[in-house]
C-alpha cells in the first residue's frame, strides 16, 4: 500500500455519520464513547440513534455540522463534529445541551427523572488557550468545587492538539483516527493500537476508500467546507476593512449591504451574517 494514498476521512461529516451512526456498529460507538468518557465499557447496556439517515439534502450543506444524538442506557449523548470554526461555539453547545435535556422531561415525570445529558463536541480547531485537548466542564460551586448535579457534561475534543499529546492512549488512538488523512495514518495506528474497534473501523475506512461513489461524495464534501471556510474568512476580512472605514467614508452603509448580500449568496445564515458585522 502507498503510505502517502489519501483515504476518506473520518472527520468529514458524512463519513464519520456513516460509520457512528450505524445501527450496525453498536459495538464500535460504545466502546468509542467509553473510551471518550473514561466510563467503563461494560456500564454500557444499549445505545440507541435518533437520527441516522443521510439525507440528499444533507450532502448539498454547504455548512458542515453533524449532529449524532445517541441514548445510551439512562444517558443523552449528543456528538458534534465541528470542522470549520463558528462564532459562539461555547453558546451554542450550552444551548444544544439545555434543549436536550429538558426535551426528556415528559408532561406528568418529575424533574429527578431528568437524564445525565452529555455534548461530546469533536472541533477541528483550537477553541481554548491551552495545552490540553480534552476540556470537560461541569457545573460546581466556585471556591468549594462541589458538583451540583452530575446530569451536566459538555466536553471538547481539539483535534489540533492530538497529535504529540500521551495522556491517554485509548482517548488519543480514536481522536487519531479521526484525524487521519492518509494510508499511513491508518498504518501507524493500526500497528499500536490495542483497541479491536478501531482495527474494525480502519477496514470499513478502507473500504469506504475504495468505493469510488463513496470517494467522490467525500471529495464533493471537503470541498464545500473549504467553500465555507474560504467564504467565512473573506467575509471577516471585509468586515474589518467596513470597520476600520467607519466615520471616514459616506459609503460605509452601501458597502456593508454589499457584504450582507454577498454572504447570503455564499450561503450564510441571517444569524452567522449578523455575527460577522457585530463583531467587525
Amino acid at each position: 500500500m502507498n503510505r502517502d494514498e489519501k483515504i476518506v476521512m473520518l472527520k468529514l461529516d458524512i463519513i464519520f455519520k456513516r460509520i457512528f451512526g450505524n445501527e450496525n456498529n453498536k459495538d464500535i460507538i460504545a466502546t468509542f464513547i467509553s473510551d471518550l468518557l473514561e466510563i467503563p465499557r461494560e456500564s454500557i447496556k444499549a445505545i440507541y440513534i435518533d437520527n441516522v439517515e443521510l439525507t440528499p439534502e444533507y450532502f448539498q450543506q454547504k455548512f458542515s455540522r453533524l449532529d449524532l444524538k445517541l441514548k445510551v442506557d439512562e444517558r443523552i449523548v449528543n456528538i458534534e463534529m465541528q470542522v470549520n470554526k463558528e462564532f459562539d461555539f461555547n453558546e451554542r453547545t450550552l444551548y444544544y445541551w439545555s434543549k436536550m435535556y429538558s426535551d426528556e422531561l415528559k408532561t406528568g415525570e418529575e424533574y429527578g427523572q431528568l437524564k445525565q445529558t452529555i455534548c461530546i463536541n469533536i472541533i477541528n480547531f483550537n477553541q481554548f488557550d491551552c495545552k490540553d485537548y480534552h476540556s470537560h466542564f461541569k457545573v460546581m460551586e466556585n471556591t468549594r468545587h462541589e458538583v451540583l448535579s452530575d446530569k451536566f457534561a459538555i466536553h471538547f475534543f481539539e483535534l489540533k492538539k492530538i497529535k504529540y499529546a500521551r495522556k491517554n492512549k485509548r482517548m488519543e488512538d480514536w481522536l487519531n483516527l479521526i484525524n487521519a488523512e492518509t494510508e499511513g495514518d491508518l498504518m501507524d495506528i493500526q500497528n499500536s493500537t490495542t483497541i479491536p474497534e478501531i482495527q474494525k473501523t480502519i477496514v470499513m475506512l478502507r473500504e469506504l476508500s475504495a468505493d469510488e461513489k463513496v470517494r467522490q461524495e467525500a471529495f464533493y464534501r471537503e470541498r464545500r467546507i473549504h467553500d465555507e471556510a474560504t467564504a467565512l474568512n473573506g467575509a471577516m476580512r471585509e468586515g474589518i476593512e467596513i470597520g476600520r472605514a467607519e466615520g471616514k467614508t459616506e459609503g460605509k452603509k452601501e458597502a456593508i449591504n454589499e457584504m450582507v448580500e454577498k454572504m447570503r449568496k455564499a450561503g450564510f445564515s441571517e444569524e452567522q451574517i449578523k455575527q460577522i458585522i457585530d463583531t467587525n
